[in-house]
């Protein structure tokens, strides 16, 4: 299989790839009737036979055309015809041309709007193809993202119908369904995930500036990895739009809550700054080294406040070559402080009033884009993406002297403890893609991608205390528990992955009326991931050996003479098969597939039906200490047919309806797999589960749109999903109270309603004399989403009937699905004024509601309707964000930015149930406000 991929792709390089034509869009509208839409008009390429009609919402597209200079004429039966000269094509990128008609009177060439821009950015092409497609897919470009202010792709995802944010896990959830059941790719290609707790990338690492546009496909496709169930996000990354560009940006702002008193200039940071330049964090000692040779108190950040800097340069050379770059270069800060509390068989286990997080966060990234023209037909595309993140984290609780941790001290000793967890990630993420298409005749189209993704996302030197002190007096005392509670540690995570398709597209009628093609291909993904841990403990040989003199400065003790005079002493992990001193697991997937369909096209009706079948065999081979045996291996292989249908019945050209139907899996990550035990701040550990295994997926989508008008939609969606051992979240028995993951249920299902309209609430007005257009645009966007869900809670039995796990408690059979809020609110108000130097202002909100974070589970199968941990919920709330800005002239733009405006409380809840009483009451488990961001901003267009 390989060798038939790698030869594939050297053939196709070799003879070059796909036709690459542009299209020319826009909007009709009749002077005659206040510029309401005008169908039927004749839009025509002058000197050709290429042409169209206007729908009934004055849209239309020419499309498959070379490149090269046109006259296109506009005409109306009773009214003046318009031609437009000079009007450019460019390969890969869309001409808008919106032209008003009258049959009274000429139209002049101010009246005409021109603008050509790659064609997933414009907002007019976008509805188009969601208009036509046959699947159920949903865009939002880059024109539409500047308008309402989106910094990122993370945002941008929540701003599409049923698609909401985890703020305690940071998932994406697609129709309720989180991370586990998504995909994303860059460019139709898999990216790497960023974080070890993660399937996908954390989709914020990509800038607004380096999008062309982001969808979601909410139905399954053959075309794409069958490793989904909510759906898959693609981002299309920028290209050169144009004959050359040159702009640069700058912006500067702070957070509510870090410009605080007490918190602004007292900002603290971990020691792993001093090795940290413009982001890139360097260090050459090793984790043991550094227990002396680099201090454990906190440093202070001065002027903490966040800033960004852009630039984006391309230009076209010879008509052939395209290149475009854009680079960024930003920091945050962020500052949280809240309750933190832990139960444990309705017990509190652990109590912090003062959990306070200082968060800094430098992120670089790079995008080049090369394109090559050998003619209008033959195209070569090279994209290649940079980002490197350092997220460095100082957590701090206790210091009030309220908290009460590691239960070991008595109260007769007056003690509370203290943790201090100083934390950098370092992310480097390196994505480079070839991609091509070439037509072979008149009716075969081939395309053909190959890309390579390298990651590196380490915690290079984590530091952390623990200690008990005295809040009135002057003791302060080593954690006395472990040999661990004062420690550093490392992580690595080096992450390498090839991935590659080859598919041809044939057309066997090509009609106004009827159409029949055929869709086959293959694919292949190869993923290794390489994880290694590594922890150096210090400890006192005995209790008050030595003494901290302050909180402030536990450092002051961990030098060379102590353990010299044997007073601390090293403690170290057990050693590996390969004789090193830490935690290691190598995991593998390899997925090969091959992929056939077919699309039917009869009058208004489409079908599109295909099949995939693809094999993935997942391998996880893990040493680590704390197991026993500490060796162990996950090998799991997938084989299996996945259907899917699409089916579009096209009501009228204002109407349509749409059905899918598919089968897909889910497949369990290397970090759902591995049993490494991951500590949070806080002291949460979460660690994975040999014995999970995929979950089974079937979806089931039916969807009606409207399109009123030009740029305008109200559409309904009902979906459903049946998943077969879905994979939940779940603290596993025991005193620690471990998350882990398991195939607690044998069936969950899903049933949604979707509604969305997008509606121009007032347009300019048109003025006949001077062909111009005064006063305001307004519009709104909303998308409002109910589900209802649940899942079985099974028990597990032995094959002599003895109960050996179950997963319900207090009577409860059945619950929620984790992740899954009831309702789902995303909505935007857009306003500009027309004419020259334009004013925009934007509101946007979204909200989900509650939802299940982590389900409960009985902590003694036989006293269950007693001892139990109940699902932790995370609470809704609501996002709010605003952007007004400024044109000046055509180089100048400012633009101020609200972020989270309202600042709400992000809790979650737990019912705990009275020992005395026996009355359930919601508990706070987590509370915290994560601040409101300001920034203004400047762009400047050479």
């Amino acid at each position: 299989m390989n060798k038939l991929l790698i030869f594939a792709f050297l053939i196709v390089t070799i003879i070059s790839n796909a036709q690459d034509t542009g299209s020319i869009v826009g909007t009709l509208t009749d002077k005659e009737l206040n510029n309401e839409p005008l169908p039927f008009a004749n839009v025509l390429l002058k000197g050709t036979t290429k042409g169209t009609t206007s729908d009934f919402d004055g849209l239309y597209e020419i499309s498959a055309i070379e490149p090269g200079i046109y006259t296109v004429t506009f005409s109306y039966l009773g009214y003046e015809t318009v031609e437009i000269p000079n009007v450019e094509v460019i390969a890969g990128k869309v001409t808008t041309i919106d032209v008003p008609l009258s049959a009274s009177q000429g139209v002049s060439l101010e009246e005409v709007t021109v603008t050509t821009v790659a064609r997933k950015d414009s907002e007019t092409a976008l509805l188009l193809d969601q208009k036509r497609a046959i699947e159920i897919k949903e865009s939002i470009g880059a024109v539409e993202l500047a308008k309402i202010g989106v910094s990122d792709a993370a945002t941008a995802t929540t701003k599409i119908s049923g698609v909401s944010s985890s703020e305690a896990s940071g998932d994406v959830f697609v129709r309720g369904l989180g991370d586990r059941y998504l995909s994303s790719t860059l460019n139709g290609l898999p990216v790497p995930s960023d974080d070890i707790d993660k399937k996908n990338i954390n989709l914020s690492l990509f800038p607004t500036r380096v999008l062309q546009n982001v969808s979601i496909s909410k139905t399954y496709g053959v075309e794409g990895s069958a490793d989904q169930a909510s759906g898959n996000v693609n981002i299309t990354s920028r290209e050169l739009a144009g004959s050359s560009e040159l702009a640069i940006g700058v912006s500067g702002g702070v957070n509510s809550n870090v410009v605080k008193s007490g918190v602004y200039d007292n900002f603290k940071i971990s020691q792993n700054s001093k090795n940290t330049t413009f982001g890139f964090y360097d260090q050459n000692l090793s984790t043991q080294q550094l227990i002396t040779n680099q201090g454990w108190n906190t440093l202070r950040q001065e002027n903490p406040i966040d800033y960004s800097m852009s630039i984006a340069a391309g230009k076209k050379i010879a008509d052939k070559l395209a290149v475009f770059f854009t680079a960024s270069h930003s920091r945050s800060f962020e500052h949280r402080e809240g309750l933190f509390r832990q139960f444990r068989s309705n017990f509190i286990d652990d109590t912090i009033t003062d959990a306070t997080t200082y968060q800094k966060k430098i992120v670089n990234t790079a995008l080049l884009d090369l394109t090559y023209l050998a003619n209008a037909k033959h195209k070569i595309k090279s994209s290649t993406f940079f980002v490197n993140k350092l997220d460095e984290n100082v957590f701090e609780g206790g210091r009030n002297g309220e908290a009460t941790i590691f239960e070991e001290t008595s109260p007769s000793e007056g003690l509370f403890q203290f943790i201090r967890d100083q934390n950098t990630k370092q992310t480097r993420l390196l994505v480079t893609q070839l991609i091509g298409r070439h037509q072979i005749g008149e009716k075969n189209t081939l395309q053909w991608a190959a890309g390579y993704n390298l990651l590196n996302a380490n915690e290079p030197n984590r530091i952390r205390n623990e200690v008990n002190f005295d809040p009135d007096g002057t003791l302060v005392q080593l954690g006395r528990n472990g040999g661990f509670q004062q420690r550093k540690s490392s992580q690595e995570i080096d992450d390498t992955e090839f991935s590659a398709y080859l598919k041809d597209e044939l057309k066997i009628i090509d009609e106004e009326t009827k159409n029949f093609k055929l869709n086959f291909g293959v694919s292949y993904r190869n993923k290794e991931r390489d994880f290694s841990s590594e922890f150096v403990g210090v400890e006192e040989v005995s209790t008050n050996a030595v003494n901290p003199t302050s909180i402030d400065d536990l450092g002051a003790i961990f030098r060379q003479s102590y353990f010299d005079a044997g007073l601390l002493e090293i403690n170290l992990l057990g050693s590996n098969a390969n004789g090193e001193r830490k935690d290691i697991y190598l995991g593998t997937l390899d997925s090969k597939a091959a992929f056939f369909s077919f699309n039917v096209g009869l009058e208004k009706w489409n079908f599109d039906a295909g099949l995939r079948f693809q094999r993935d065999e997942i391998e996880v081979a893990y040493d680590i200490g704390n197991l026993s045996p500490r060796t162990g291996e996950s090998n799991q292989d997938y084989s299996n047919f996945y259907p899917s249908l699409n089916i579009k019945y096209t009501i009228n050209e204002l109407h349509a309806l749409r059905l899918a139907v598919s089968r897909t899996i889910t497949l369990p990550e290397f970090k759902e797999i591995a049993p490494f035990s991951y500590v949070s701040p806080t002291g949460q550990i979460s660690r994975g589960n040999p014995d999970l295994i995929a979950s089974k997926d079937i979806n089931m989508d039916l969807k009606w749109e409207y399109f009123p008008s030009a740029g305008q939609l109200i559409s309904v969606a009902a979906f459903y999903k049946d998943i077969s051992d879905p994979i939940n979240r779940v603290r596993e028995r025991g005193s620690a109270g471990i998350f882990s993951y398991f195939n607690s249920g044998e069936k969950a299902e899903i049933f949604g309603l979707e509604a969305e309209t997008k509606i121009d609430l007032v347009t300019p007005a048109y003025d006949d004399d001077n062909g111009s257009e005064s006063g305001y645009n307004l519009n709104m966007v909303l998308n409002v989403t109910r589900m209802w869900h649940q899942q079985d809670l099974k028990e597990i039995y032995n094959e002599n009937g003895n109960l050996l796990r179950s997963f319900q408690y207090k009577g409860i059979t059945e619950t929620d699905l984790q992740g899954a809020s009831d309702w789902i609110f995303n909505t935007s108000l857009n306003f500009d004024t027309a004419g020259d130097n334009p004013f925009a202002a934007s509101l946007n909100a979204n909200y989900a509601s509650d939802k299940i974070y982590s389900l409960g589970v009985p902590t003694d199968q036989t006293n269950r309707d007693i001892f139990y941990d109940d699902a932790i919920i995370e609470n809704g709330f609501v996002v709010l964000n605003a952007q007004i800005s400024k044109e000046f002239g055509e180089h100048i733009k400012v633009s101020l930015t609200g972020k989270n405006l309202l600042n709400p409380e992000i809790k979650q809840t737990q019912l705990i149930r009275n020992p005395v009483t026996e009355i359930e009451t919601e508990q706070t488990v987590s509370s915290y406000s994560t601040g409101m961001g300001i920034s203004l901003g400047l762009n400047y267009k050479f």
